[in-house]
């Protein structure tokens, strides 16, 4: 998978198309990741401990990954991936448009 939780992504299509945000969570067996702000929908709740009033909560919903890029570190444009064997002898993932290593 080209996206890791805490990665800065960029909705490249969708009704959420152009967003970005931070990958909260990640679901390879689905290929689904949850990202802060984006693909919000409205959750009814009943009143429970945490919430005693109950009532409607706006919460992020998975999105399927294959709609995420990953941001430029550099440009800060939308991005593909691509890995390569890193100093260490590690593969790393680095930026297809400038080159740049991702951490």
């Amino acid at each position: 998978m080209h996206i890791k939780k805490g990665d800065i992504v960029i909705v490249n299509s969708g009704t959420s198309k152009g967003q970005e945000g931070r990958v909260l969570e990640v679901f390879p067996d689905k290929e689904r990741a949850i990202v802060e702000g984006v693909n919000m929908v409205s959750k009814h709740t009943k009143p429970n401990a945490q919430n005693p009033q109950g009532g409607i909560i706006k919460k992020e919903a998975p999105i399927h990954i294959s709609n995420l890029n990953l941001k430029d570190p550099k440009t800060g444009k939308a991005t593909r991936i691509g890995r390569r064997v890193g100093e260490n002898g590690k593969l790393v993932r680095y930026s297809k448009k400038s080159g740049e290593e991702i951490k």
